[in-house]
């Protein structure tokens, strides 16, 4: 029995393994993760672009903005991350 163990034990944590989640772009690879992030920063920056335009922005002293566009950011990478990442 402490042989089967022996055995299987290596193969049950190596079966998390696999190769990084990468794009290939000019041949230098990329986490995906990296692509979601920076999307994630250009939609908030249109967000914030709209909200401006449209006068709908707290006054500047609030401190509730940085956390709003924080949380709009990792919303924007998680949401990009599974619609264009995820099989």
């Amino acid at each position: 029995m402490r042989r089967l163990a022996a055995v299987l034990l290596p193969w049950t944590l190596l079966s998390g393994c696999a190769t990084a989640p990468s794009i290939g772009v000019l041949g230098a690879y990329f986490p995906d993760w990296l692509f979601c992030i920076v999307g994630a920063i250009v939609g908030t920056a249109l967000v914030h672009t709209a909200l401006r335009a449209a006068g709908r922005l707290p006054q500047p002293g609030e401190l509730t903005l940085p956390l709003a566009y924080s949380a709009l950011t990792a919303i924007l990478a998680l949401s990009g991350w599974l619609v264009f990442f995820q099989n």
